[in-house]
């Protein structure tokens, strides 16, 4: 979660450009909205000063960038580029040298030329620092403070995978045959792989960016095209207008054989869907989609978005650590996830279209008009574009209950969160690795979390207000967390920073014990203790403190919000029916409830609301997996779902009786639960029948995948046949599957799947013009449980016919059910598979492939494994370690919990 040698413009035009630029978007802010004025940015007005010791940087302070002027060269089939590079900036101490950052970039000349006409240019040396990442230009003597422009001639490499400058080579669509295209991934410390630059949030400048490409490609910025100039021999000049002040990691480039299908939405912005020569027709969905949502961004944000258009393009790869960058103007997104193909979009890919797009676009504002300071706060960019996307999706799709699934974000944060190895959500990040690694679930999705209580708790309204307030005050500028927390409480939000100074700053998650509840006089009175939950120990003892957002409900009474600040705390609220502390799920704790109100929450469940419903299943059967309770609670309540349910709870509950098989492994046990779940999901798939009906809302289409997902998976006999019937039917006709539910097919098909059956998905992604297709099947022969075909799969991922993007993915699907295998295969051949992944992310990689692994060797081969990294790269291996060591410390006990439960469940 990226130049022109003729004629090129000067320094002077291109940032007046942008001073105008600016102004005209001050007035249009100063027509919206009156809040606070909007400061006027640009390095024509604002004061250029060395950063701040508050600001964690890797460079010297000596020096700051104002703009760049930067061209290109690119040799895609070589895989390098040429590049030159002139960069205004001020210089405010005399030093001997500049020190910026450079990665795997060779400099050829470099001379510093003092803008004032008085000084001649100087020639530098350069020295290069690989292990730091940096390159350092001397000067023969000490280099006075002024402002000069620093001109750098130099060469690099282009990679295949999403780091720096990459290409892609997909299928074309429209002959099949293979094509490639250039884009740019820079965040986090990537930029440095292409333009010798002041690579970190802090040091923000604008950009005047070029291009040398084949005349008859198409070229993306994150502005608009300025000038073409033709160079002859099959090549062009694309010139791009100046950039607003930004981040050097929001600097985008896209080059190849490209579509666009463009609209303007409603407040004037240009909105364009860029993909793939022939695949225009599936650019209608995301293009509307943004058009809807820039107008309501504007609104929010009170501040309307600043650039003249604003581009997504799809890139047809993949990458094993994200789905889209939010580059100012021009978003990239792999292609699965943007462009909308009715022969193979599934329902969840097309709501992930519109999800993580609004994701993306919120980081217009948060992340990109207003960055945070440094890596540290990483999580106010991505925490905060995942609230608000939940925000929008719902918005604009009711009826998809959409925030019912950020209680599986919450889960998925708080697992981490409850690990020795967990971390603050602002985080101490100092090194590239570290900088990597910061993208995780407690950035994501405990930071989504932390922001939904907080908003809750202060109200809607004021917390609106402060975000105007924010965005006004920083625009164009970087921030730290206490910025936000200070707009909000100017806004009227009391108790803010206590609260979110405790929950970003203190790493775990709180546990609310309920330790008595009375009811009397159509009153229930409970009595709170605070403690910690951990995985460590199940006493929740700790001497961690948080001022814990409370909202109580019982029965019909309305629900009541109360702010525990002690250790014990004793509160009364109206109503005498099933106590939910946590009611709406808005709060990030955990609630350990007596036996008593357990038994009055399975008798009241279905006339709970589902995401207090889903909310209290997924918080008792986390307890029980971690031994505060017995499984049983959870388990009850999970039974305790009417089969009445909404179809996105459906959904959820269906999934959460799969990976109640899959955690089990005794033969007798699967199978009684496979019993369960198809008496009570077996009813609902033949009620929607197995094929899609027209006009259906795709709330049906998409419970429809998910039962026959999870009750394929769970082996229900009906579903198996009659996916691998399907399957076979590909043989003759290679689009007998087509239409949304065609992935869930192939991937019910694919575990079961004989060697025939492999051959022939191996057939069919060799043969398919579509790149989102050929993932899709080699994904799912991955997917095998055959131990031999699992062999195959993996052997086939490192041969070079699945492009350089799908390997790894093949790799990891493989560990699924076959962890020991793929983790030794990679040992094996790591010099094969490291060329899968980037350098940065190969820990990472790692380390999923043993994310099912309960197998007590691996415990040492980890350990190992990570003291061969060194400690800032070892991270996701010893979590990954911590996580392993907990499941063969619970499994043997939560397997007989379910059995023993199992015996007596209807």
């Amino acid at each position: 979660m990226r130049r022109s040698i003729l004629r090129r413009p000067s320094a002077r035009r291109g940032l007046a450009g942008v001073a105008a630029a600016t102004l005209a978007f001050v007035l249009a802010q100063s027509a919206m909205a009156d809040e606070v004025p909007m400061p006027q940015p640009g390095p024509g007005t604002t004061a250029i000063v060395p950063l701040t010791d508050a600001i964690p940087t890797s460079l010297p302070r000596t020096a700051r960038p104002i703009h760049y002027r930067i061209d290109i060269v690119p040799d895609t089939k070589a895989l390098t580029f040429a590049g030159t590079a002139s960069i205004d900036l001020q210089v405010f101490t005399a030093s001997p040298s500049i020190t910026l950052n450079g990665n795997e970039l060779t400099v050829s000349k470099a001379s510093l030329v003092p803008t004032d006409g008085k000084g001649k240019p100087i020639a530098l040396t350069v020295a290069t620092d690989a292990d730091a990442q940096t390159l350092t230009f001397t000067a023969p003597a000490a280099i006075a403070a002024g402002r000069y422009r620093l001109d750098i001639a130099y060469t690099g490499k282009i990679g295949t995978q999403a780091a720096g400058l990459f290409v892609l080579d997909y299928p074309d669509p429209a002959t099949g045959k293979d094509v490639r295209g250039l884009f740019t991934q820079f965040e986090a410390p990537d930029a440095r792989r292409m333009i010798p630059s002041f690579d970190e949030p802090s040091y923000k400048a604008t950009f005047d960016l070029s291009a040398v490409v084949p005349a008859d490609q198409m070229t993306i910025g994150n502005m608009p095209i300025a000038r073409t100039d033709d160079l002859g021999n099959g090549l062009k000049r694309v010139t791009f207008q100046t950039t607003p002040k930004m981040s050097s990691y929001l600097l985008f480039l896209a080059s190849g054989q490209f579509s666009r299908s463009a609209m303007k939405a409603a407040d004037g912005v240009e909105a364009g869907i860029v993909g793939p020569k022939g695949t225009e027709a599936q650019m209608a969905y995301a293009r509307d989609s943004m058009a809807q949502v820039l107008p309501f961004y504007d609104e929010y944000f009170g501040a309307r978005f600043p650039l003249p258009k604003l581009d997504n393009v799809a890139a047809p790869g993949a990458s094993q650590f994200f789905s889209a960058m939010e580059n100012w103007g021009g978003i990239m997104t792999f292609q699965r996830l943007l462009l909308l193909d009715p022969k193979l979009t599934s329902p969840a890919a097309k709501q992930g279209i519109y999800s993580v797009q609004a994701h993306e676009m919120a980081h217009q504002w948060f992340g990109d008009l207003v960055t945070m300071a440094w890596w540290d706060d990483i999580w106010l960019n991505e925490g905060f574009a995942s609230w608000m996307a939940a925000k929008a999706t719902a918005h604009f799709n009711p009826d998809w209950n959409w925030l019912l699934g950020q209680i599986d974000g919450r889960e998925g944060a708080m697992a981490q969160d409850a690990l020795p190895t967990t971390h603050p959500v602002v985080q101490h990040v100092r090194t590239t690795s570290e900088m990597e690694q910061a993208f995780d679930g407690i950035t994501y999705q405990k930071g989504q979390a932390v922001i939904t209580m907080l908003e809750h708790y202060v109200g809607e309204d004021t917390w609106r207000d402060g975000i105007r307030r924010y965005m006004k005050a920083h625009a164009f500028s970087n921030t730290q967390s206490h910025d936000l927390w200070s707009a909000i409480e100017q806004a009227g939000g009391k108790d803010v920073n206590r609260i979110a100074q405790a929950f970003t700053t203190q790493p775990g998650v709180p546990l609310v014990r309920v330790t008595s509840v009375s009811c009397k006089g159509g009153q229930t009175t409970l009595q709170l203790e605070q403690g910690e939950f951990s995985t460590r120990n199940t006493t929740g003892e700790t001497t961690s403190l948080w001022p814990i957002p409370l909202l109580l409900s019982a029965g019909e009474g309305e629900p009541v919000q109360h702010l525990m600040t002690g250790k014990t705390d004793t509160v009364t609220i109206a109503g005498c029916g099933p106590l939910v502390v946590n009611s709406g799920q808005l709060g990030y704790y955990r609630t350990l409830y007596p036996k008593t109100a357990i038994a009055g929450l399975v008798k009241g469940f279905a006339k709970l609301s589902s995401i207090d419903q889903y909310g209290l299943i997924r918080d008792n059967l986390s307890l029980g997996n971690a031994g505060y309770q017995d499984m049983s609670v959870g388990l009850d309540l999970l039974n305790a779902v009417p089969a009445s349910m909404d179809p996105v709870m459906a959904g959820n509950v269906v999934a959460l009786w799969a990976g109640l098989y899959e955690s089990v492994d005794n033969a007798a046990d699967k199978a009684k639960i496979r019993k369960l779940a198809i008496a009570k999901f077996g009813p609902r798939l033949k009620a929607l029948g197995f094929d899609a009906k027209p006009d259906e809302k795709l709330v049906e289409t998409s419970l429809r995948a998910d039962l026959i997902g999870r009750l394929g998976a769970m082996g229900d006999p009906t579903v198996v046949a009659e996916a691998r019937k399907r399957l076979s039917a590909l043989a003759s006709d290679p689009h007998a599957l087509d239409g949304p539910l065609k992935p869930t097919w192939i991937s019910v098909a694919a575990k079961n799947a004989t060697a025939q059956d492999w051959e022939l998905m191996k057939s069919l992604a060799a043969k398919s013009g579509s790149i989102v297709e050929r993932q899709i099947y080699y994904a799912a022969m991955g997917a095998a449980h055959d131990d031999a075909l699992a062999q195959k799969t993996l052997d086939l991922a490192i041969s070079g016919t699945p492009d350089a993007t799908s390997g790894s993915q093949m790799i990891v699907a493989v560990a699924g059910d076959h962890s020991n295998l793929a983790w030794e295969f990679v040992r094996a051949h790591q010099v094969e598979t490291d060329k899968l992944i980037s350098s940065a992310g190969r820990p990472r990689f790692q380390a999923n492939l043993v994310r099912n692994n309960d197998d007590p060797a691996m415990v040492g081969k980890l350990a190992a494994y990570a003291k061969t990294l060194p400690v800032d790269q070892a991270k996701p291996i010893n979590q990954a370690l911590s996580r392993l060591q907990e499941r063969l410390k619970n499994t043997p006990r939560t397997r007989a919990e379910i059995g023993a439960w199992l015996k007596t469940a209807k």
